[in-house]
């Protein structure tokens, strides 16, 4: 059974920092596009927010972000990571990661899904 867990998020000032990470279990992490996704409160699309590769030399961003977050993994410890800073109250959403096998990091191709965990900065 595959499961995909995110770490807690919780409530930041704005300009703060957080780190979110996200373990896999019952798959091979190293045959995984890994992104991560945000849904803002009351909102029904998951937006993408970061991706990353397979071996993780290559990083992708949602303009939004670029710059202030950075997405990495450790395919050893079966885990991605998100690191936030500069954040900001837009930033406010629950953020998911997600694991697909193929090649694309559109949220409706994603294979899996965490639960979400939710991160409220306060301007």
């Amino acid at each position: 059974q595959v499961q995909l867990v995110e770490s807690a998020g919780g409530l930041v000032q704005a300009g703060g920092s957080l780190n979110l990470s996200c373990e896999a279990s019952g798959l091979t992490l190293s045959s995984y596009l890994m992104g991560w996704f945000r849904q803002s409160p009351g909102g029904h699309v998951r937006s993408f927010v970061a991706g990353i590769s397979r071996p993780g030399d290559g990083t992708y961003y949602s303009d939004s972000v670029r710059g202030r977050f950075t997405i990495s993994r450790n395919n050893a410890r079966n885990t991605v990571y998100l690191q936030m800073d500069d954040l900001k109250p837009e930033d406010t959403a629950d953020y998911y990661c997600a694991a697909n096998q193929g090649s694309t990091y559109r949220a409706g191709d994603m294979e899996y899904w965490g639960q979400g965990t939710q991160v409220t900065v306060s301007s």
